[in-house]
């Protein structure tokens, strides 16, 4: 198996004694000429798979759970499975801390008290008792909702396609399809998209789906930026009719001088959702089920390109 180095997974295999483990960044010769397991870096992007070329590989893990624009790059015929189960409870803490954080006025008390200023405002909006909207109801969208549940909201849910499931507490509830998503934003107080980016998802967002959201309501994406019209977005901040809490943006990373950075009623984090002290182990686990299923003959799983 081929794994980055820098990542912290030294020691992280250290008694699994049957399996070959070297370091490749993906940027020079490959170690050898047929790995079994490859696991690209984190932050290297997709165009690094082209170094993938001419290499016999039984699998490439990516450590995201998004593989959009992997296609492009990925030689062909290789398998490329993604990382469901890794970054799922990391996104949706923080889905759920920015949703806290934009409703109970934390940014401007920070700037308050960096300044060394008391202030006295109105109360701000909670988080219980608000109806929150779920865009995206997979292993993201439904760890966010298992996160919610103790905070006395009202959730409904919004995906591709309309069904009914259950819930964390094992109650059946409806999953809205994207059909319904401007009645759907029209009912939200607070939106929360969780939704894989692909050609139906790409500014999905727009400025009629804005224009649908209440005024005061307030957006906040864990998923991709581009699910998000920019520019929309920035005309509905600066005229103070809606909020946002961003993890990710469109362009990123946001450069500086960027309208957005001067958007009010704004939060931004720098793309951080999964990238938590929970990532490792969890790289581990799925890391050393792959190994079993390539032992046992038996397929990969999460396996997304070349299946």
């Amino acid at each position: 198996m081929s794994l980055p180095g820098g990542e912290g997974y030294e020691g992280a295999f250290a008694e699994v004694s049957d399996v070959d483990f070297l370091t490749w960044n993906l940027d020079g010769p490959p170690p050898r000429e047929r790995l079994d397991i490859v696991v690209p870096p984190y932050w290297g992007g997709a165009r690094q798979l082209e170094a993938l070329a001419g290499v016999e590989v039984g699998l490439v893990q990516w450590l995201s759970i998004g593989y959009n624009g992997v296609a492009d790059h990925l030689p062909a015929g290789m398998q490329l499975a993604n990382a469901a189960t890794v970054h799922e409870a990391s996104t949706a803490e923080l889905a759920v801390g920015l949703a806290i954080a934009a409703q109970r006025g934390l940014p401007e008390f920070v700037r308050a008290a960096d300044a060394g200023r008391w202030i006295e405002v109105p109360p701000f909006p909670s988080l219980a008792d608000r109806r929150v909207l779920l865009i995206g109801y997979g292993g993201v969208g439904t760890a966010i909702e298992s996160r919610l549940s103790g905070f006395e909201a009202a959730i409904d849910r919004l995906a591709r396609t309309a069904r009914t499931v259950r819930d964390a507490a094992g109650a059946e509830v409806a999953v809205r399809g994207f059909d319904e998503l401007h009645a759907a934003l029209a009912e939200a107080e607070i939106v929360i998209l969780a939704v894989p980016l692909t050609d139906e998802t790409r500014h999905l967002i727009d400025a009629a789906a804005l224009a649908a959201m209440p005024d005061g309501a307030l957006l906040v994406n864990v998923a991709r930026g581009p699910v998000v019209d920019t520019d929309a977005l920035v005309s509905e901040l600066r005229s103070g009719r809606l909020r946002a809490a961003l993890d990710v943006t469109d362009p990123e990373p946001l450069p500086a001088g960027h309208s957005l950075w001067r958007c009010p009623g704004l939060l931004l984090t720098p793309h951080v959702g999964g990238d938590s002290t929970a990532m490792l182990p969890r790289v581990r686990a799925l890391l050393l089920r792959q190994l079993e299923h390539l032992r046992r003959g038996e397929p990969f799983e999460n396996v997304v390109l070349g299946g």
